[in-house]
């Protein structure tokens, strides 16, 4: 009886394994549906020829999903952007550090 018990275990995780993958498959089949979407929509705007001036505010306003995907872009981007501020600190002047501890505590 031992055996059939774990037989049926291992299958139990081999069908929670299979069902999760699927939605993780799902999910990352949704994602790349909504990119797809927007990026055709942001073409299509930037292809109209009686656009003279990009309005990036009408974009984002205009196109489902995107303001939320770029304050998420922009949000997990701000690691990298500390991390190449803290890498040009060492070549500043003086000056221009303090002028720079200035602004942040006037913030």
């Amino acid at each position: 009886m031992p055996k059939k018990a774990a037989a049926e275990g291992r299958d139990d995780e081999s069908k929670k394994d299979t069902a999760e993958s699927s939605s993780a498959n799902e999910k990352s089949e949704n994602e790349v549906s909504k990119l797809n979407r927007m990026l055709a929509a942001v073409l299509n705007y930037l292809s109209d020829d009686e656009v003279e001036e990009i309005d990036i505010e009408y974009l984002l306003a205009n196109t489902e999903g995107l303001r939320e995907w770029w304050d998420q872009y922009r949000e997990t981007n701000k690691k990298q952007i500390e991390e190449e501020i803290k890498k040009s600190l060492g070549s500043l002047s003086l000056e221009e550090l303090e002028s720079i501890r200035e602004q942040i505590k006037s913030k």
